[in-house]
């Protein structure tokens, strides 16, 4: 299996991600897929410099590009996306399927329009959406900051937002 985790997480590469899930999800390398940040130069070395590990920074396009050759690496990522709409583009409109069920959602900040599901986890209506058609595309989805700190997973917020 060429992935071995995948998550969503507003800073997308930081310390915690490649040290405490890298335990519990061995990884050689980072794949982290966001438009803003893969054109913009300071972001990106910024965020392979906080790895340690192979780092790549792709926008969206890229992705679609070459997620088979991803799939047929012999290197295990960890596939990141900076937001459940990128996600849901690379899981559902793409049809990447990394052979992982799970996705791990870490922080996603407070911010206006959003409803706040736990501490630094909260999620506008658009972004319960793309949650659903991932979910409905047979995703378990646990928002989970730390390895053993979850508040729980899609289905226990889903009603908040009309699901």
């Amino acid at each position: 299996m060429s992935v071995s985790f995948v998550r969503i997480d507003d800073r997308m590469i930081h310390g915690q991600t490649c040290t405490r899930w890298a335990r519990e999800y061995p990884c050689d390398g980072l794949i982290a897929v966001n438009d803003k940040a893969a054109t913009n130069d300071v972001l990106k070395a910024a965020y392979k410099a906080a790895s340690g590990k192979k780092t790549f920074v792709w926008t969206l396009a890229d992705f679609a590009k070459k997620s088979q050759k991803v799939l047929d690496s012999d290197t295990k990522y960890f596939l990141i996306a900076k937001n459940p709409i990128d996600m849901c583009t690379i899981l559902v409109d793409q049809g990447f399927d990394p052979g992982v069920k799970t996705v791990i959602v870490g922080p996603c900040n407070d911010r206006e329009g959003a409803t706040k599901l736990g501490n630094n986890q909260s999620i506008t209506q658009a972004e319960a959406d793309a949650f659903e058609r991932i979910h409905k595309a047979g995703y378990t989805i646990k928002f989970a900051l730390l390895p053993d700190v979850s508040i729980g997973t899609w289905d226990d917020f889903k009603s908040k937002f009309g699901y």
